[in-house]
């Protein structure tokens, strides 16, 4: 469904009209397109604190390939505060943060950004460089935490659709596949998020354009809404997409395969033998596991008898605990191999009406924290989350007008998202590159003022 206030504060009334009455006033979203697929500027570098010169250098290196660039040129245009050109608006600020270990050094986080952060360009980006806490360093702790505080405020005040993020990093060339995803217009609709990276060694795929080349992938509950914008961007990226849904969609399903050029598999998830029936359609093995099924069966706890609860569970929580360990146990899933599950904001800040499925995305949320690092360890695989909020889809078409805008409005950007955000958010986690992100959850929620 169209967002028409959003189009009506695109015109020149509509503009008036909100900032008189002190309305939000959402920026139409700049997102990936084939025609334009880099932000287009300047990416401008900044510093605070002291860090290390070895970590900097290689952080020079791989913002020179990530960035976004002037159109036109073939590799990213990465300055210094000094050298930036006069009056032309940053599409990016990367702040180095990492070397901020007291109170004193936070001054420097300010002092760098207070100039410039009016003039980034609209649809722009902000990502702030953090180091991890030092347990033995509780002057360092503290002001590293301080970062996520500040950066998650910053996001709120911004504005003009762009987004502020912190990325806690070691290992530069480790986080390149998650800079090139957050300094690009595929997360347009991720803001406020922390995430980790390890210190992995990355694999650089052949083809930046189709990272996923000769991997397959399968996607569950993919015959509509986002389980088909992920099939189809993980086949825009290269993969063999298996497209599993249930029976009774069987006809969505092999559409859309035939469309990608992948395979249809049509079963009912929640199945004691699914895991099994899965290897077995896939001799070959399987390198990305996206677990996107998902049901809900709204009521009040006090109103919702065990028949509302029990499918619920059964679908969003057990299939995908289930699944997960015969896929492993099987070796189906390869070294090198990508597990992404499907978490809410639900899960994470509650959600009246929701105690099934806000339980149920909560367990996936302990699933992947508990299961990472030992997937990592035993079978080389990772295992993260993505947290959707407010999505523009069929279902949340359904929801009576005034819920579904306070839905839109209440995050940072004042809209929803689209299903291809969350895809462009599973696709990097998918990404053979971002072996160094594991035991991430990742919220898709524009900063959503539900939960942190």
């Amino acid at each position: 469904m169209a967002d028409r206030y959003l189009s009506f504060t695109g015109t020149a009334p509509g503009r008036f009209l909100t900032r008189r009455l002190g309305l939000p006033q959402p920026a139409a979203l700049r997102r990936w397109s084939p025609e334009r697929p880099s932000l287009d500027g300047t990416l401008l570098r900044l510093v605070a604190g002291k860090p290390d010169p070895d970590l900097a250098a290689g952080l020079a290196d791989v913002l020179t390939r990530t960035g976004p660039h002037p159109s036109g040129a073939q590799t990213g245009t990465a300055v210094d505060a000094s050298d930036a050109p006069s009056g032309q608006p940053p599409a990016a600020v990367v702040l180095d943060a990492t070397g901020v270990r007291d109170v004193d050094a936070l001054g420097d986080v300010h002092a760098a950004l207070h100039p410039v952060v009016r003039s980034v360009a609209a649809s722009g980006r902000v990502v702030v460089l953090g180091a991890p806490l030092d347990a033995a360093d509780h002057h360092q702790a503290a002001a590293q935490q301080a970062l996520e505080g500040f950066t998650r405020s910053l996001g709120k005040e911004i504005g003009r659709g762009r987004t502020v993020n912190l990325v806690r990093l070691t290992d530069a060339s480790a986080a390149e596949s998650t800079l090139r995803f957050l300094l690009s217009p595929k997360s347009a609709y991720v803001s406020g998020q922390v995430i980790h990276v390890g210190a992995d060694a990355a694999t650089s795929p052949e083809d930046r354009d189709r990272p996923l080349a000769g991997r397959t992938a399968l996607v569950t509950g993919a015959a509509r809404g986002i389980g088909e914008a992920v099939a189809e961007t993980l086949a825009r990226d290269g993969a063999h997409v298996v497209v599993l849904d249930v029976p009774a969609a069987e006809k969505g399903a092999r559409a859309l395969a035939e469309r990608l050029g992948g395979t249809a598999l049509t079963l009912d998830i929640t199945a004691a033998d699914a895991g099994g029936r899965i290897a077995a359609a896939l001799p070959g093995g399987l390198d990305v596991l996206i677990h996107n099924a998902g049901v809900t069966r709204d009521r009040r706890l006090v109103n919702m008898p065990a028949e509302r609860w029990s499918p619920v569970m059964e679908v969003n929580l057990a299939s995908v605990l289930r699944t997960t360990d015969a896929l492993l146990a099987s070796g189906t899933l390869r070294p090198g191999g990508r597990i992404v599950a499907t978490a809410s904001i639900a899960g994470l800040a509650g959600n009246a009406g929701q105690t099934n499925y806000g339980a149920s995305k909560a367990g996936v949320v302990g699933l992947v924290r508990s299961l990472a690092p030992r997937a990592l360890e035993e079978h080389g695989v990772t295992v993260n989350a993505v947290a959707p909020g407010f999505i523009e889809t069929r279902m949340t078409a359904a929801i009576p007008l005034f819920i579904r805008e306070a839905g839109r409005r209440m995050n940072s950007l004042a809209q929803g998202g689209l299903p291809v955000d969350v895809a462009e958010t599973t696709a990097w986690l998918a990404h053979p590159a971002s072996g160094a992100v594991n035991g991430q959850v990742v919220r898709v929620c524009g900063q959503s003022l539900l939960g942190a």
